[in-house]
């Protein structure tokens, strides 16, 4: 079949290998094999391809989480799916042995993976996956949309409603407009009845924060001490949550931002994980910093069913063809996008 792979692991954005020499997945008994239609990417395609220490993936690798597409093949155990019917799946991968599993926290199972992370993903003509992960597309629904949902609503839903368990009428800040988790998390937030908030990287996506529905936002390329601006805007001295997935570069601003007895909720660290934390505030002001990955197969049907329904609107950014993988990631990674950016694989 043909696929995208990664060749080696570094910041070249070039170094990925196109083609049709790659072994067709097998369909395991429990598993569908599915023909890909759009790919998505997220950032964790970045960090995979850049690699880190432990990750220990078999090269070439192919990446990629979030995707649609055909059943092609059902196995021998799966029951309720056949062969022509349209998917798309949670990109979890839980073991369903562990005590975690049997309680039905799949996200913290003892051996939690990622499609495209831990097992090879899905910018391929072919991806086989459990059969417990999927979900059908409704007839009609958008194919690109149902491509870019998976990963981020699932994050952004999990980290917002189960572990920072936002209420109405509670005031949220987004930092950082455009990534796909955080335009979910704008979306999720609204969708529960919070004030949004919303931070960014410039005037244009300021201004598109707005357009989407945010009730204020800042572009901090021209103020970079905005916890001031945030607290007078929240007209209580502070936000009730922070959404920050930056990291180091912001979660110290970001603890002053928030209203005594705040929380933030994360779900990763694009500038860097070794942020300094200042503890008095941390004490003083009764915060909390509450961590978040994925989500459960609940979670994912339940969020899913709000995207299908269309109370939640995924955002694309841009399409590209399969062989302009290296190009779809140099653009992720710009910092210009405004959605998910998807890959086409049916166009080689």
């Amino acid at each position: 079949m043909n696929a995208v792979q990664i060749r080696e692991f570094g910041l070249d954005t070039d170094s990925y290998l196109y083609g049709e020499s790659v072994p067709d997945p097998v369909c395991g008994p429990d598993e569908v094999m599915i023909r890909v239609r759009y790919g998505a990417l997220n950032r964790l395609d970045d960090w995979v391809r850049i690699g880190w220490p432990g990750i220990g993936l078999a090269l070439p690798h192919i990446p990629g989480s979030d995707f649609c597409g055909e059943i092609v093949e059902v196995g021998s155990q799966v029951a309720g799916w056949q062969s022509g019917q349209w998917v798309t799946a949670n990109n979890g991968i839980w073991c369903g042995r562990c005590v975690r599993c049997h309680e039905g926290r799949h996200n913290l199972c003892d051996t939690f993976g990622i499609l495209g992370e831990s097992v090879p993903g899905v910018m391929a003509e072919y991806v086989a996956v459990p059969a417990r992960n999927l979900i059908e597309i409704p007839a009609g629904f958008d194919l690109q949309a149902a491509a870019a949902a998976s990963l981020t609503y699932l994050t952004a839903w999990h980290s917002l409603i189960k572990v920072g368990r936002l209420q109405p009428g509670e005031q949220v800040l987004v930092v950082g407009a455009g990534g796909g988790v955080n335009v979910a998390a704008q979306q999720i937030a609204r969708f529960r009845g919070a004030r949004v908030l919303v931070l960014a990287s410039s005037a244009a996506k300021a201004s598109r924060a707005l357009e989407e529905g945010a009730a204020w936002s800042l572009d901090i390329s021209g103020e970079p001490r905005w916890t001031r601006s945030v607290r007078a805007a929240s007209g209580q001295g502070g936000v009730d949550m922070v959404v920050d997935n930056v990291g180091s570069a912001t979660l110290p601003s970001s603890m002053g931002a928030l209203v005594k007895g705040g929380r933030i909720v994360t779900v990763g660290g694009t500038s860097g994980y070794d942020a300094q934390i200042p503890v008095n505030r941390l004490f003083m002001n009764h915060l909390s910093l509450r961590g978040s990955t994925m989500g459960t197969q609940a979670d994912y049907e339940q969020v899913m069913r709000l995207v299908f329904e269309g109370s939640l609107s995924p955002v694309v950014d841009r399409v590209f063809g399969a062989r302009g993988y290296g190009a779809a990631i140099r653009h992720l990674c710009s910092g210009t996008s405004y959605g998910k950016v998807l890959v086409d694989l049916h166009d080689w």
